[in-house]
Parts: structure tokens; sequence; C-alpha cells
């Protein structure tokens, strides 16, 4: 049997506890803590468990609606769509294992996140994602993004839940550290949500899923704490991922649950049996007694302290209703899958665990789960800010040739065509899907109603670098506005918030404006926050990641009049720009693409107008008054009008001729300040569709018509839309390959 370490201050400090945070425990316990007990210690204060950094902050985000269900502190938020059915979603990062093992760090944020939304007793229909890779050519990154892809795609794909829409960044910013953010929703009947309480005294504990390996121990830990030149040697603290076993415990699940032979559910995610146990205990008030020598293990000679802190994926933490015993055990047993009886629910708040005769902990439970520590960090503004904001665009010459700029702004990695990835997901699966990825969001309908969902997930790192505040405003804006384009009314957000190192004021600072930015948004718009996740320490020997908070929103449709498009349906129909908003080429593509740095100060955007916005998409949708809308987003107007050509591989083009008098042209064509939508109509619709934009109060400007094959500008900017198409949907594909 391995000797256990000697426990003291710098073991602690090993485990990621700080000092004070060592002591705490001592007066907490009245005494010295056991091994098994500073690991579980260790595991639940950690940033990645305890959110000690930032839940001051977050208690800012509205949470609450008529919609609202569940909101945030459960496994995933539940919100009303009517007539009994209710979606079940949640985003979660798995940044800091994609770096280290970009395949199995992938997958297994994928495996995680399906199981917070099927453990409250929801079928998963949809996945996204959100990825944000350095450079393509910086050492690893070929590597980093062809092994994320992959991972995304097996585990998805293998499960048979389809991956239906997602963004990908490429930005110098994330070449020590990536991201990889996941998203799933489920659909679930509203009064058949599950919870992740061990309620009930005297009932049962189970464990059920995979055997317990010696993956991942330390995980928690590992993801709260910054890479420095050893991040190889980190490899054993990721996961190793079994979709298909994943598909079997999804199944059983959903039929234990639906037999109601459950009272609590949670999946062992960050900190293993140790977060689920606690966690379960924490919410309910309640306590359990754990026999360890009953947990299923893979590997020999396991200790306590392993069995409580690994990660090993697929696995579940179930309480049983009393007298229902058997009955999930043959449940499980159908499935091929191991159901153990492995603990009891106590009435006192307490967490006791027996292992070869032995109590190895007896620890109280709310000081592990609601009484963790909490901080307030300081927080001070960077000294990159001023510098960035006195960038004067007035003192950027004009381009020479603008067919030349645009055509390369195409073909950035940023704007270039992402089929090369989606391609590889099965986004067709369970055949709900009626927009597929490449547009501006996901549309799914809900079989047996005539509900649709809109789902799109929006971030930029280069506006939150800028302006944490007002760039959180604008991804905001955005994703309500990509939503809006394809008929579906904003419902409400989850969030994965990825920063540096918070024990950094100016990374603090980077945090507070963001979720300030963020809160005043949801309440403008009304998308309560229901779920989210925080990535903290997203940096490498002191080089943190940009400040990017990724949002998951999704929309609802009841009845959809016809099909929305994001692409040009056929020649010569009307092309308008509709909308306002302040044209500023701050933290653009194209500005980027000119100086090779992010700066700029971006313009306020009114928050009040893009919800006005969003209610005008939405009633010219309903009406059935528009052919294709697109929101103006990164490379501007110019990039929208052809990537709106794109869905037709560049045979439907256009021929306009831009708005703004004596505005630089660089601004007009670039501008990617949100607020503005291009709007494709059919003659026949004119009259109706300028009437209903100005009983609005929104400005509309006739642009021209779409045509064949050429995108025309000023009758002077003449763009082969077809040659283009081949440009931008290979050169992804291309630039991995070189």
């Amino acid at each position: 049997m391995k000797k256990k370490p000697e426990v003291s201050v710098e073991l602690a400090k090993k485990l990621g506890l700080k000092e004070d945070e060592y002591e705490r425990i001592f007066k907490i316990l009245g005494r010295k803590p056991g091994y098994t007990e500073l690991g579980i210690f260790a595991g639940l204060w950690s940033e990645h468990c305890s959110y000690k950094s930032s839940k001051k902050f977050l208690k800012r985000f509205p949470t609450k609606g008529p919609q609202v269900i569940q909101g945030p502190g459960e496994n995933a938020g539940v919100v009303d769509i009517g007539d009994g059915l209710a979606v079940v979603f949640k985003m979660e990062s798995h940044n800091h294992p994609s770096y280290i093992e970009p395949y199995q760090g992938a997958a297994t944020g994928v495996g995680g996140i399906l199981r917070d939304v099927f453990t409250m007793g929801a079928r998963p229909i949809a996945n996204m994602d959100s990825l944000h890779f350095g450079e393509i050519g910086f050492p690893r990154m070929k590597y980093l993004v062809e092994g994320v892809v992959e991972g995304i795609g097996d585990y998805g794909n293998c499960v048979g839940v389809p991956t239906v829409a997602g963004e990908t960044y490429f930005e110098k910013g994330y070449n020590y550290n990536i991201l990889v953010n996941a998203f799933t929703l489920g659909i679930a009947n509203k009064d058949k949500i599950f919870y992740g309480r061990a309620v009930g005294p005297g009932n049962k504990v189970f464990y059920v899923g995979s055997r317990t390996g010696r993956d991942g121990i330390h995980g928690a830990t590992m993801a709260s704490e910054e890479f420095s030149e050893d991040t190889e040697e980190k490899k054993p603290t990721v996961q190793v991922g079994d979709p298909f076993m994943e598909k079997l415990l999804l199944e059983a699940c959903l039929k234990v649950m639906d037999k109601n032979l459950i009272v609590g559910i949670q999946d062992m995610g960050a900190a293993g049996l140790t977060s689920s146990s606690f966690e379960m205990a924490g919410r309910a008030g309640t306590g359990m007694i754990l026999n360890l020598d009953k947990v299923p293990t893979r590997e020999e000679g396991m200790t306590s302290y392993e069995i409580m802190l690994s990660e090993s994926q697929e696995r579940m933490l179930l309480v049983v209703k009393k007298g229902h015993e058997e009955e999930v055990k043959k449940i499980f047993q159908k499935w091929d899958l191991q159901a153990v009886e492995i603990g009891e629910i106590i009435e006192e708040p307490v967490m006791v665990g027996y292992f070869h005769g032995e109590k190895v902990f007896e620890l109280p439970v709310h000081p592990l789960t609601e009484e963790a520590p909490v901080y307030d960090r300081p927080r001070k503004v960077p000294d990159y800010i001023k510098e960035v904001h006195s960038f004067d665009e007035n003192s950027l010459p004009l381009p020479d040739d603008l067919t030349e700029t645009i055509e390369e702004l195409l073909v950035r990695p940023n704007i270039a065509s992402k089929r090369w990835i989606y391609r590889q997901y099965d986004h067709m699966v369970q055949i709900n899907t009626v927009i597929r990825p490449g547009g501006d969001a996901a549309l799914l309908r809900i079989k047996g109603t005539n509900k649709f969902l809109g789902l799109v997930v929006e971030s930029n790192g280069r506006y939150t670098y800028l302006d944490p505040l007002e760039g959180s405003k604008w991804i905001m804006a955005e994703a309500a506005i990509n939503l809006a384009t394809i008929g579906t009314r904003p419902l409400a957000i989850t969030d994965c918030l990825n920063f540096g190192n918070p024990e950094k004021p100016e990374i603090m600072w980077q945090f507070e404006q963001s979720v300030e930015g963020l809160s005043l948004a949801c309440e403008i718009l009304k998308t309560p926050v229901v779920s989210g996740n925080v990535s903290f320490y997203n940096e490498t020997n002191g080089k943190p990641i940009l400040p990017t908070p990724a949002v998951g929103m999704v929309g609802l449709a009841e009845g959809i009049k016809k099909i929305p498009s994001n692409f040009f349906t056929s020649g010569d129909n009307l092309i308008y720009l509709v909308g306002d908003s302040p044209l500023s080429l701050a933290g653009s593509e194209y500005l980027k693409m000119k100086k090779g740095s992010i700066i700029g100060k971006l313009p306020s955007i009114n928050l009040e107008y893009i919800a006005n916005l969003v209610e005008l998409l939405l009633s010219l949708w309903w009406e059935g008054n528009i052919e294709s809308a697109h929101d103006v987003s990164e490379g501007g107007v110019a990039v929208a009008l052809l990537e709106m050509s794109m869905g037709s591989r560049g045979k439907i083009g256009f021929n306009i001729k831009l708005p703004g008098g004596n505005e630089r042209i660089d601004r007009i064509l670039f501008s990617e300040t949100p607020g503005r939508v291009l709007i494709e109509v059919k003659e026949k619709n004119r009259e109706n569709f300028e009437k209903a934009v100005r009983e609005k109060n929104i400005p509309i400007y006739y642009l021209g018509k779409t045509t064949n094959e050429k995108g025309i500008i000023d009758a002077q900017l003449i763009i082969n839309t077809v040659e283009l198409f081949k440009k931008w949907d290979n050169f992804l594909e291309e630039s991995l390959r070189q």
C-alpha cells in the first residue's frame, strides 16, 4: 500500500491551497485534516469548483423571469417554452485539458456538458462550441486545431447529438492558451425536471457508469492555476472519454428518471465523486455515509484519495427512492452498466467516508460547499487601455485598391469559411436541424409541435480586450440580432467567462467590467442568465488570453411562416441596409489586417435600440415580408454582402450603391459596430416592408439588387463572387495543410 504524504502547509500549497486557507481548515475542523480530507478541501475550494474570485460579481446577473424554471446553481438552466415543455442548457469550458491533450480534452468537454443536461431529465438534441485558437502557423497550433475538432466531432457523432452551430477564431492572444467552450441543449417535460440534491435520509446512494481510474486526478486544481514550461507533465490530469459508454449511460439515466425511481442525480464532473456527493448534500442540507470499498475501480491499489478525486468520465451519482433499488439495478444491467450502492443519505450535514475498515474522512458539508472562501480581489485598469484607445482612425491611409482589400479580407482566418470544421460534425442526426451550420444561427424544430428553437454562440476577444464592458454589450447585441435574423425571439443565455489569472488586478478589472456589460444587456434584452461557467487562469508564463466572455443564447419561435435564410435566395431582389450604429474601425478585422494589432476605442451602443431592432426583425419574418437577413458583424457591410452571396456558392451576387455621404469609405464598408442588418426583399413586398421598418423608427437604406455571379459596389468595385467563393471555402483547410 502506498504511504500517504505527510499533511503540511507545503502539501496544501502543492494542491492549490493558500496558506491562510490551510489555516482556515484547521479552524473549521478543530484538528489537522487527514490526507484525503485535505484533497477534498483542495478540490472543492479550487477556483474551478468554488468560484471564489467570481462569486461576488456573478450575483449581479439577472437570473429570474417568467420563463425561468431553474437558474444558476444546478447542473444546467431550465427555461419554459410552453405547452408543458422546457429547454435545458448550459455551456462549460474545457480549456486547460484541451491545450494539454486536444483530442481527449475537447471530447471529454463535450461528454461533460452532455451529462450536465441529461442529468436534469432532458434528452440532448443539440451541441454548439466556441473555439479560440492562436495563429495557425504558431508551434503546435495545427495539431491543437485538428485534435480539438476531431475530439468534438467523434464524441458528439458517436453519442448521436448533432453539433448545429458554433464559432472559431484565430488570434495571437490564444497562442499559449486555447479556449474550448462546449454547449448542450436538451428538451424535457417541465414537470419532470430532476435536480442534484441528496434528499431523503435513509435513501441509498448509487454509483453508476464507468469504473473509476486514475485519469483526471487534480483536474479541478490544474484548471485553477497558470501553465508554465511543465504543461506536458500535466497530461495525467486529462480525462479519457468513451462516447459509447456515454450513450448507454444517457439512455439508462433517462429511463430511471422517466420511471420516477430517483430523487437526485449528479454528474461526477470536476473533482469527481467529491464534488458530486458534497454538492448534492449541500443543496439538500443533508449528509452522506460513503463506503469507498464499493466504488468500482479499474486500476489496482487505488487509494481513498484517488477514488474521491478521480475525474474519470461517464459516471453519475444517484439517490434512489426507498424500495426501488433493485428496479434501478435491473435497468442499468439492461444497458450493460454497473449500478452499485455505495452509501446512504443521513440527516446530519456531515460527509463520512470509510475505506478498508478505516474512517478516511469526516467533514461538515456547508464549509466545503456553501461557505467556501470568497475573495474581493483588487481591480485596476490595465496600462494598455489608454494606449489602444489613443489610436486615431483618421490617421489610417485609405486603401489603394478597395476590391483587392475586400477580397483579401474575405480569406482572413476569422472571416473565411469554417466548413472544414463543421463538416466533421454530424449536424443532421435526430433530424431536427432546419438551418445548418454556416449561417448566423442554428434553427431546430421540436418534433410534434409548431415550435422552433434558435441557437447561437457569440464572443469576440478583440472587442472585450479594447473595452470589456462595451465589448460584452456588443456580443450580447450580436447574439440577439442573430437569433432574430432567423425569426426566433431571444429567451435566455448561458455564459462561459474565460479570463487570465484573477490574482492580477488588471484581470479582475476586465472580469468585473465584462460582467457589468453582460448584466446590462441581459436586463434590456430580457434574456436572464440561467447557467454558466467561469474559467480563470488561462495564461502561460504570465501571458494571459484576451478576456473572452462567450454567450450561448437560445431563442423561440411559435410557428414559422417561411424557412428563414441568411443568404441571398434569387436574383433581381431588393437589398436594404436596415438600422444604424456609430461607424468605427475599432477592433475590426480590417484594422487588424492593416495595422497588425488590436487598437481603437469602441463606440457605445444603444441597447434599447437593439431590442427594438430585434422586434422589427421578428415581425418582418412573421409577416413574410423578407427573403433573407444577415447581420453586419466581423468584416462589416462588405463581408456581410459577400457572405450572403457565398450561400449560393457565389452564383447570386449584388449590385449596390453605399450610403454614407462624406464618411470615410473604409468605415462604411468595414465597421463592425452591432445594430445593422442586410435584408433581401421581393419587389412585391417592398411597400409593406418599408412601412414596417419606418413604423419602428429604424433607419432604412435602399442599396440595390441581387444579381448573378458578381459583386458590384458603387459601380466601380467589381468582385467575381464565384471565384472568390472557392478561395473563401478552401482557405482554412489549405492553411492547415501547409
